[in-house]
């Protein structure tokens, strides 16, 4: 029986790091790593051989991307045109917005550009687009805004190198990433 004095045992963390990556089902895999690598940067990595079906994996900025060839086309998104910042999203934090304007630009994507947040002088930046699959990105600065709890909360783990995967480059692009020491 409780008597409302005894200590409630600490809610205990989830031992996670930090985000690995996020799955896309897609019409066309050869399409959608063009897009992801084109338009967003992402590198084609190599997928353990023990997969057997059509996919690609593509990684950079601390995060994967896993493409999945869709087998049932009905279960993507129908809409590639509407751009509803409040439809589910995966977003990119960025360090030149101006430059992603000018690259949707250059390459004839269709997006939705927004600030919101104004607070303590800070705002945020987003451009909302979506892939050829018609999921949405957002890209935005949001780093300019503090983050902020709403409650007490236990520690924020913020992710450090240590959780990105090990990389293994060919010779010639460890030369290339060392001479730019």
């Amino acid at each position: 029986m409780r008597c409302g004095n005894e200590k409630h045992e600490e809610e205990k963390e989830a031992p996670l790091m930090a985000l690995n990556h996020v799955s896309r089902v897609c019409r066309s895999v050869e399409e959608s790593v063009e897009f992801y690598t084109k338009v967003l940067g992402f590198v084609l990595i190599k997928r353990p051989e023990s997969l057997h079906f059509d996919g690609a994996w593509l990684f950079n900025y601390g995060i994967g991307i896993h493409l999945v060839q869709s087998k049932d086309e009905d279960k993507l998104p129908r809409d590639k045109d509407c751009l509803d910042p409040m439809d589910n999203h995966i977003s990119f934090q960025c360090e030149d917005m101006e430059a992603m304007v000018k690259k949707l630009k250059e390459m004839n994507i269709k997006y939705m550009k927004r600030r919101v947040g104004e607070q303590e002088g800070a705002a945020i930046d987003q451009l909302f687009f979506k892939d050829r699959d018609g999921f949405m990105i957002e890209i935005c600065n949001c780093e300019n805004l503090k983050l902020v709890p709403q409650r007490s909360i236990g520690r924020i783990k913020l992710p450090f190198d240590k959780h990105n995967p090990p990389i293994e480059l060919p010779t010639h692009q460890q030369d290339m990433l060392l001479g730019d020491l």
